[in-house]
């Protein structure tokens, strides 16, 4: 493992390794300490690049953003917003939505956040534990949402393909600012508020002017869709990253494409952040890994691994069971004694074992009281029902094996991976 010090984080490539999923969420410290979340359930805090690790959401983390000094507000596929204190690692629930929570943004003065979730609501969320403010009125699901510079109004995108904005205080719709055609997954409001950018699913990436939205340029790459953005102030740079691998360098100034890395041999680019002084781009894909890159030396920047994950195999190459197997579970579990941080716990000695028995592994309420022991006929039920429906509550993802070859053939699989 390869982890810069933080006094030549802004200077020399290096990655952050500790995960056990995908990385969906990245956020930066005034002081270059990075907040990272990922899909094996935790937060990562990350100084001098080594990470102390923040365990808690039942699912996937989508997002995390520093608020104030010592703390951090983290939200995901669980639907909940949880605050964390960075210093002694105690964290809780605050607020919750009614669907995914995909990103976090954080007031300019740090007493509020707001989150943009799959319910089709924004929430701004007072971290006073006063009343949230709903946004609602977007079609479909919000996918991003931004303060203004004086956190007074708040921008929405979404699925609907329109950008909004909001009164902050109030939650009253102030007016439609774009309207895309196509869904809007990302957003960023320029710091004097005179353009806002944004990433859409049909690829493009374009800029408008504000309060009219009057188009400044349209830099769309022909690569879809757009997953990520950053923008640093005074580098005059917007980083964009988008599901095939690559991030893309947009000059503020002249308003072109300055950079067109490809950042990893098999996409996406789910998160992206600038360094605090500009000099470097960290981003987080498919990969367990955080990658950062020099921005002024992408053309020798080596690219992501790890991006070859085991569902990705050729199925050619496997055993139905097998396949079975990547398709359905590798993402979240091993096979071998060791979990390595991921979404679930490990397999090893499955058949015979109690369900929620393994030592270490935050396991859902319904799963620790379960009356459960894994043997073929367990595990045939749990994929021919389904986990929403066997297990109700637990934080298995919503999956099932229809046919029954598939789930006899997995359990052979598992019956010989799994053994001591």
């Amino acid at each position: 493992m390869f982890c810069a010090p933080r006094d030549i984080q802004a200077q020399e490539a290096f990655t952050l390794q500790g995960h056990g999923g995908p990385v969906k969420g990245i956020s930066v410290r005034s002081d270059g300490d990075i907040l990272t979340a990922s899909f094996d359930n935790s937060v990562g805090f990350w100084t001098d690049g080594a990470p102390r690790w923040f365990d808690g959401h039942e699912a996937a983390v989508n997002a995390v953003v520093p608020v104030g000094q010592r703390m951090a507000v983290s939200a995901g596929d669980d639907y909940t917003l949880r605050l964390w204190d960075l210093e002694s690692g105690q964290g809780a629930v605050f607020g919750r939505h009614n669907a995914k929570i995909m990103r976090l943004a954080a007031a300019p003065d740090g007493t509020r956040v707001a989150s943009a979730s799959w319910d089709r609501t924004a929430v701004i969320w007072p971290l006073d534990g006063s009343t949230p403010v709903t946004l609602e009125g977007h079609a479909n699901t919000v996918s991003d949402v931004s303060f203004s510079p004086d956190g007074a109004r708040v921008y929405t995108v979404s699925s609907d393909g329109t950008v909004r904005l909001w009164d902050a205080e109030t939650g009253a719709f102030l007016r439609r600012i774009v309207s895309h055609g196509f869904g809007i997954n990302t957003v960023i409001v320029a710091p004097d508020e005179s353009w806002l950018a944004y990433g859409a699913v049909d690829g493009g990436t374009r800029v408008v002017s504000l309060p009219d939205g009057a188009e400044i340029a349209d830099l769309t790459a022909d690569r879809r869709p757009v997953l990520a953005m950053a923008h640093h102030l005074d580098s005059n740079r917007i980083a964009v990253g988008d599901a095939q691998g690559y991030i893309m360098m947009v000059d503020t100034d002249a308003w072109r494409i300055a950079d067109d890395f490809r950042a990893a041999a098999a996409g996406p680019v789910w998160a992206l952040s600038f360094s605090p002084d500009g000099r470097n781009i960290h981003a987080g894909g498919i990969s367990d890994v955080v990658h950062s890159w020099p921005v002024d030396a992408l053309d020798r920047a080596v690219q992501m691994t790890g991006t070859e994950r085991s569902f990705l195999k050729n199925p050619e190459l496997m055993s139905n069971g097998e396949r079975q197997f990547q398709r359905k579970c590798s993402i979240c579990h091993t096979l071998g004694p060791d979990s390595k941080r991921r979404a679930g716990p490990t397999l090893h000695g499955l058949f015979g074992r109690p369900a929620g028995s393994i030592e270490g592994y935050i396991y859902s309420e319904t799963l620790n009281t379960a009356d459960i022991v894994w043997s073929e006929e367990t595990i045939d039920l749990l994929f021919d029902k389904g986990p929403d429906h066997y297990i109700p509550g637990s934080k298995m993802p919503m999956q099932r094996i229809t046919g029954a070859q598939d789930r006899a053939d997995l359990i052979s699989f598992l019956r010989e991976a799994t053994g001591p």
